[in-house]
């Protein structure tokens, strides 16, 4: 296979593209995908569309403590002992700076351990086939700082709304949720908190076919008293795309 045979293989192309950004494709493949990166400006930009739909399922990942036997496995084949034991003598921060090996090797550890998260989220997935967040959507502020990140569950007919950076809303204001079609007014789809995490009603129609953006307005305590439009001022936005 070369990079002609990858341009003109859609399929193929999302499939290594999306191994690469899990960790999960490695090895000599890992290193010719690589090269190809550095001549093929859409394959670049495909990386990045996966890593912007991957990397916001970060925020609703469980924490998962590796076993003992895999830090022992990771400490074996980086020979970390060796590297302690040559820098017994030197204080622990000195040693850690002029030691380039230790960190050359912590990067390596660093590339395992997501590749076993990877594995780990692929593997508590209950039907790969049929992934429970099919939908989601970082919305940020006019400073590109993200806010919030909205996932939707086709099956379960609901949207989960994480606030990742605490807001400070006034006691008489509320934050309101509103689908923005392509064509016609914005819906509603409710009212979420300043902070934690809420869940709210996916509604059939709110596909990112045909809702490409979601946005938050601030509005009057209760929400905006008109349906089918914010009353106050769209303080956070963000695409809604498919995963």
């Amino acid at each position: 296979m070369n990079l002609r045979h990858l341009q003109t293989n859609a399929q193929l192309r999302e499939k290594l593209v999306a191994e690469y950004v899990l960790g999960t494709l490695r090895g000599g493949a890992r290193r010719r995908f690589e090269s190809w990166l550095a001549n093929d400006a859409s394959l670049r930009q495909a990386v990045a569309q996966w890593q912007d739909r991957l990397h916001p399922m970060a925020e609703f990942a469980p924490a998962a403590q590796p076993s003992p036997a895999v830090w022992a496995a990771i400490e074996k084949q980086l020979d970390l002992r060796s590297v302690r034991v040559n820098q017994a003598r030197k204080s622990f921060w000195l040693g850690l700076r002029e030691d380039l090996g230790f960190w050359r090797g912590l990067g390596m550890a660093s590339t395992a351990l997501a590749t076993i998260l990877a594995t780990v989220l692929l593997t508590r997935a209950p039907d790969f086939a049929a992934p429970a967040a099919n939908y989601v959507a970082t919305l940020a502020d006019e400073k590109a700082q993200t806010v919030m990140v909205i996932t939707g569950d086709a099956r379960r007919r609901q949207m989960t709304v994480k606030v990742v950076t605490q807001q400070q809303v006034g006691a008489d204001k509320s934050l309101e949720l509103w689908a923005v079609p392509k064509e016609g007014a914005p819906r509603s789809l409710g009212l979420v908190a300043a902070n934690g995490t809420v869940t709210l009603p996916l509604p059939e129609n709110a596909t990112p076919e045909t809702v490409p953006v979601l946005a938050i307005s601030l509005e009057p305590k209760g929400g905006s008293p008109n349906p089918n439009a914010p009353s106050g001022p769209v303080i956070y936005k963000g695409s809604w795309l498919r995963i």
